[in-house]
């Protein structure tokens, strides 16, 4: 598996595709299809069948996944950036390029 530069809880923009400038929280990652799913973010619309859990059925609202090379991660300012990985006090840590903030 490759290793991916956004995880759960980052704050991310859409840079491609038909929901280019639209922002959101990550709500999970998919690390062996490298794709993320954004809360907010490529809504579609699932039919569902009636069940026991659901004995109504119907059109139910929900995110899609989104591919990670159409998102870039937000820093604390709410600038776009890359992502670097430093190693402060022993620890791996995540850096923004553009600020050197810790992300």
């Amino acid at each position: 598996m490759t290793k991916l530069k956004v995880k759960t809880g980052d704050t991310v923009r859409v840079i491609a595709g038909d929901h280019k400038g639209s922002e959101g929280k990550i709500v999970k990652v998919l690390r062996e299809k490298n794709k993320a799913i954004v809360e907010g973010v490529n809504i579609i619309s699932k039919h569902v069948k009636p069940s026991a859990s659901n004995p109504q059925g119907g059109i139910v609202k929900k995110e899609a996944p989104i591919q990670i090379s159409n998102l870039v991660v937000l820093d604390a300012n709410n600038v776009a950036t890359k992502i670097a990985i430093k190693n402060v006090d022993g620890k791996n840590v995540r850096v923004s390029k553009k600020s050197n903030q810790v992300l």
